[in-house]
């Protein structure tokens, strides 16, 4: 009896077994995961990422480079002077005017006759060989010199101008030596002063008169001989700059309100100074008489 039983037991247990193998089979492969990134190829790809982008450099062109800029130029008449303050213009001879009239052309000023009242007419120019004008106050000078589109010359310009580059006392050197400009120095012969009064006395009882504005603007002063020389004439008054007369021939105003000249003129280059260090001040700016000129300057031109 017992064996039947386990015999009838064994397909059942055959058939289970089967049926775990077959589900065994059945089942499906679970998939393998990918392999992490190396952390250290992840690090050199931000590094790469941030690091700043290259500077590359210009392309090569075919244009030419840009020309240096033009040296400085002066207006004909006038002297280009260099300094640490940056260079400037200044008229090679002392000025002389000329009148503008509406609708006609230009004509020289004489050189003895005064601008009052005609100051808005009158311009200054710079040439050599005429004569220098004379009774024109500071006022009157800075005008004739704004009409030409210059100005009056600073006191450093003019001192600067007239000691040449060497910076020398005198235009020509440190040691006065007669005769190389128009100037009598100690030696008051040939005054046009005293000699006009002996002529023409105003009071002869009263010989202050002579020095008087109102005698001392008498045209008929630099008439007289041995008086102011045409511009230039004195060829050795000059230095390396190219300016003439800065020391004798005719005081020279200067852009001072106050009032101040310098250079002496031909009577006169010891009482206050020499050579380019003559000075004259005490003389408003409107003050005028035979003795007194002027020079303009200018800023140079930059253009060719």
């Amino acid at each position: 009896m017992g064996v039947p039983q386990l015999n009838s037991l064994a397909p059942r247990f055959v058939i289970a077994t089967l049926g775990l193998v077959a589900c065994a089979c059945a089942a499906p492969v679970a998939a393998t995961p990918p392999p992490a990134a190396p952390r250290v190829k992840r690090a050199a790809a931000e590094s790469v990422q941030k690091a700043p982008p290259l500077v590359t450099q210009p392309e090569a062109t075919s244009e030419a480079p840009a020309p240096p800029p033009a040296p400085p130029t002066c207006p004909e008449g006038m002297a280009l002077v260099e300094r640490y303050q940056g260079a400037y213009c200044i008229d090679r001879w002392e000025a002389a005017l000329v009148r503008l009239e509406a609708g006609a052309a230009a004509v020289t000023h004489p050189f003895n006759q005064n601008v009052d009242g005609i100051e808005a007419k009158v311009s200054a120019v710079s040439r050599r060989g005429v004569r220098a004008q004379g009774y024109i106050s500071g006022k009157q000078a800075a005008r004739a010199c704004s009409n030409a589109g210059k100005r009056l010359c600073e006191v450093d310009e003019w001192v600067r101008a007239c000691r040449g580059p060497k910076l020398t006392r005198y235009p020509y050197g440190d040691e006065r030596q007669p005769n190389l400009c128009n100037d009598r120095f100690k030696v008051l012969d040939h005054h046009p002063v005293p000699i006009l009064w002996k002529k023409d006395p105003q009071d002869p009882l009263d010989e202050k008169l002579m020095w008087h504005p109102r005698f001392m603007n008498d045209k008929r002063l630099l008439e007289l001989p041995n008086t102011t020389a045409p511009t230039g004439a004195y060829a050795k008054c000059t230095n390396d700059y190219g300016v003439y007369d800065m020391v004798g021939n005719q005081h020279e105003w200067v852009n001072d309100p106050e009032g101040t000249f310098f250079g002496g003129f031909f009577m006169d280059t010891f009482q206050n100074g020499q050579g380019c260090e003559y000075r004259t001040g005490g003389h408003p700016f409107d003050y005028h008489d035979y003795s007194t000129g002027f020079r303009c300057c200018a800023d140079p031109r930059s253009e060719p």
